[in-house]
């Protein structure tokens, strides 16, 4: 069983707010990925849904990145995901990183649990207890990056999801000056800098996740309890 995280234990009172949809002025990357894959959503379920007030936050997030980078926008590319979605995805992480090893995803072996184990640092479990949830089952967690004015996004030295020290927020702090890690390193500060200037906090391990109002979150900013719990389907909150 996976560890764990140091901001499990925090108490939740949930809001009670709803999820609702990304307005437009938020820019989706779609197709999205794990529909493709076959995630099991359910019926009309949408990813691109979030607590009210995380995507207030967004927009402030996007007015402040602006203010810097006129052209810029952010981008989605994954926001609210059922439990269900999450174990389906742990599967499917697992298995691709045993095949980028080399490796029997389906044998038993030191191997084979050295790479779970690396997996679970990205890929929170896809617990059921309501005290330990996933952070992106609650709408309170957002994956974006950065994109230009036609929505391509930029590159950020490592994809979103990849499993490694590449992922790392600061993966390329000691970057020569001038170099393209440098770059990399300067685009991944401004991200970091404009969704914290509007109240999110950064999974230490993912450059690309965010949270506002979840245990993750509580944790960063040393609150005593977290404002969102799981929601289970896209009508509840």
């Amino acid at each position: 069983m996976p560890p764990l995280r140091p901001w499990s234990p925090i108490p939740i009172e949930d809001a009670g707010e709803p999820l609702v949809d990304l307005p437009p002025r938020l820019w989706r990357l779609e197709p999205h990925p794990y529909q493709a894959l076959g995630a099991p959503y359910g019926s009309g379920a949408s990813p691109f849904r979030l607590r009210r007030a995380v995507i207030t936050r967004l927009e402030t997030a996007q007015a402040l990145l602006q203010q810097q980078r006129p052209q810029w926008r952010l981008a989605i590319f994954d926001a609210w995901r059922p439990i269900a979605v999450q174990a389906f995805m742990v599967r499917q992480a697992f298995r691709r990183a045993c095949l980028q090893r080399g490796l029997d995803p389906d044998a038993g072996g030191a191997a084979q649990a050295a790479t779970s184990a690396e997996v679970d640092r990205f890929w929170a479990p896809p617990s059921p207890d309501p005290a330990t949830p996933p952070p992106h089952s609650t709408g309170a967690a957002v994956d974006l990056t950065l994109a230009d004015a036609t929505g391509r996004p930029l590159a950020m030295g490592g994809e979103i999801d990849a499993i490694g020290a590449i992922s790392e927020p600061d993966h390329y702090a000691g970057a020569a000056p001038g170099s393209e890690g440098a770059g990399w390193h300067a685009q991944r500060r401004l991200l970091a800098d404009v969704m914290g200037a509007a109240g999110f906090v950064q999974h230490p391990n993912e450059w690309w996740h965010f949270s506002y109002g979840d245990q993750l979150w509580a944790w960063g900013c040393q609150e005593p309890q977290a404002l969102y719990g799981a929601v289970a389907d896209a009508g509840d909150g």
